[in-house]
């Protein structure tokens, strides 16, 4: 069994006051974390396909990590407040987020990237920002493919490609290695972790 303040590379540790943001104190292992947190988001994916309104807006993103991590964090859907081993500074939080879905509103209208490399950049701008304290790299990916049926009326893309992206393992690794890629401007090792084809400059 894994302690809860154990956590696979790559990941955002909690800080003690946003540990105790738990709402189900009797939890003490990751595994039963996990568990929970998976029943949260499979409540939060009905909420999604249910919702009609607009998901390039900064009031979606929030919602929608509010009713991801709602039922098991009582600080889903808002912004941290602490610095982290990722993420920009917290006080540019919003701004930099309003910047981002104005970007995407961009790539769409102007037909910028094709929908599934927009979509890549989105998520992993959304990555970078890290704008709640953990959740980011699922809300994130949920958010691309989001984009990607809502705005672009395409298919969503296979992250996990069978694997769980929460544990380490080879999947897992690739996918660090690809975020960590990008960060440095080059998009196609996450490209070609998202199985799409075409070069990303």
């Amino acid at each position: 069994m894994t302690g809860l303040t154990e956590y696979p590379d790559g990941a955002t540790p909690l800080d003690p006051n946003e540990l105790g943001g738990l709402k189900f104190k009797h939890i003490t292992t990751r595994e039963e974390l996990d568990e929970l947190e998976q029943a949260n988001i499979e409540s939060g994916l009905r909420w999604l396909a249910r919702h009609k309104g607009d998901v390039l807006t900064d009031d979606f993103a929030i919602n929608l990590h509010k009713h991801l991590f709602g039922d098991v964090w009582d600080w889903a859907g808002k912004f941290r407040r602490t610095g982290k081993n990722i993420g920009i500074d917290p006080v540019h939080i919003p701004v930099e987020l309003r910047m981002l879905m104005d970007n995407a509103r961009y790539w769409a209208k102007h037909q910028t990237y094709p929908a599934s490399e927009a979509a890549v950049r989105f998520h992993h701008r959304l990555v970078q920002i890290h704008a709640f304290p953990n959740g980011n790299g699922r809300h994130s990916r949920i958010m691309a493919d989001a984009i990607l049926a809502r705005v672009y009326k395409a298919e969503p893309i296979d992250w996990a490609g069978g694997h769980d992206l929460q544990k380490m393992n080879v999947r897992r690794a690739e996918y660090i290695a690809a975020l960590k890629a990008a960060d440095q401007g080059d998009f196609a090792p996450l490209m070609t972790f998202a199985a799409i084809d075409g070069d990303a400059q």
